[in-house]
């Protein structure tokens, strides 16, 4: 799958500090994603939303970031639409409206989208225990602590997992991204991501143990990769090719993949990295997913490259319930499905999510905009990559918005994704239109 234990803690990385590095750059052109319109027949305040650029160029000038691009939309219209930076600082190339960037975890909805698209098709059940898709899974033992020794002590699985406790991360599986506890430890120690085949990676997940039982409370995991792994097995294709046969090709997705052929790379915008002492960094090499190549082992959590264009037809096609410019990927009450929780408050007792937020399939949901301290509408469904970008649907406001920058450890230290939240709903001053 490609990943190495360097980018796992790039992943895992904390909130880290930059100072300015480089000098203003200016605003690149850019073609419109959907047909464009005026902010105001949107409902949006030109001036308002200028302001959110104002906030973005500040970051690129003091070189917190290299470049950023921010995109609303609304009713199916481009409301706003700004590229700002270098896609990289050496060679001075302008970040473009073609700029391929890495998506890391934003590849989870994608992923999520072609699972339920074997749902519609009756091909497996929200409630199927997983172990009847993955039969891998069965006697998975569960940590219960540590003997006197530091030996991890293990019981028995109290029951199997289903098919909606693994999508909505409550089925007891961890990652490996950090290593503050046994489990993880030995996930990451395992090379279970780096492996060579998914049906690898199962096997070597198998061979762990469970962190908690299943159900017992929501558990950010490997669950994603493991279902690129069921969309293999139950489609009969491997999961770039179901992805581009079932959901890249129907929408125009043409930029979207798991790795960048060579006629495309000048495209690619270059991966930086927060260093606290130094500032933004250019990533290393082994921080990286091999995007030159077609990859064994396609990572359905984390490995898709896409633009800014390619991905805003993807939420379009979930703002319209499940379709775009007459493609039908999905129907209207499987994208509901998606977008409503699937959790409980039992489950989110410790709120790894943050207040008034749940989880989906493959999705956060805000439940509760007050608690969630948000102007939001209810039901807006999200979710963000490593390298800081990031997106929600708002189907109660009928918009999107998304953002792009390419510093691993970014998107926590600044979240921008809250910050653009502020500026589009404050921009919003006539949601009746």
């Amino acid at each position: 799958m490609g990943w190495k234990r360097s980018t796992l803690t790039a992943l895992a990385a904390g909130l880290l500090l930059v100072g300015p590095l480089a000098a203003p750059v200016g605003a690149q052109g850019k073609a419109a994603v959907l047909a464009p319109a005026k902010p105001e027949a949107l409902g949006f305040s030109a001036e308002r939303l200028a302001k959110m650029d104002t906030a973005m160029k500040a970051l690129v000038d003091r070189g917190a970031v290299p470049g950023v691009v921010t995109y609303v939309a609304r009713h199916g219209r481009t409301a706003h639409y700004s590229i700002y930076g270098k896609a990289d600082l050496a060679t001075g190339a302008p970040l473009r409206e073609d700029t391929i960037f890495r998506m890391y975890s934003q590849t989870k909805p994608v992923t999520g989208v072609a699972m339920m698209i074997l749902y519609e098709e009756g091909l497996w059940k929200l409630d199927d225990p997983v172990t009847r898709h993955v039969p891998e899974f069965k006697n998975l033992k569960v940590f219960k602590g540590l003997d006197a020794k530091g030996q991890m002590i293990l019981e028995p699985v109290a029951r199997d997992a289903t098919m909606r406790e693994l999508m909505a991360h409550t089925a007891g599986f961890a990652y490996g991204l950090v290593t503050d506890n046994p489990v993880d430890k030995a996930y990451r120690e395992s090379g279970l991501l780096g492996a060579k085949s998914l049906q690898g990676m199962v096997e070597e997940t198998a061979r762990l143990p469970l962190a908690q039982q299943p159900g017992e409370g929501w558990r950010y995991s490997i669950a994603v990769d493991i279902q690129g792994h069921i969309v293999e097995k139950l489609s009969g294709q491997s999961l770039p090719d179901f992805m581009q046969s079932r959901i890249f090709g129907p929408l125009g997705m043409k930029d979207t993949a798991f790795w960048i052929p060579e006629a495309k790379r000048a495209r690619n915008a270059t991966l930086y990295a927060l260093d606290r002492e130094k500032g933004i960094m250019p990533a290393e090499g082994d921080w990286l997913l091999d995007i030159d190549r077609p990859p064994t082992a396609a990572n359905g959590g984390g490995g898709l490259v896409s633009t800014v264009a390619d991905y805003a037809r993807f939420a379009q096609m979930l703002l319209n319930g499940g379709q775009l410019d007459g493609a039908r990927i999905l129907s209207p009450s499987t994208i509901r499905l998606m977008a409503s929780n699937h959790v409980t408050e039992a489950q989110l007792a410790k709120r790894p999510l943050g207040p008034g937020v749940g989880f989906g399939l493959d999705f956060a949901v805000i439940m509760d905009p007050v608690l969630a301290g948000t102007s939001a509408g209810k039901g807006s469904f999200s979710w963000g990559g490593a390298a800081g970008t990031w997106f929600w649907v708002d189907p109660e406001n009928d918009l999107f918005v998304m953002g792009m920058i390419q510093v691993l450890g970014g998107g926590q230290a600044y979240r921008l994704d809250e910050l653009s939240r502020q500026f589009v709903y404050a921009a919003l001053v006539d949601p009746s239109k």
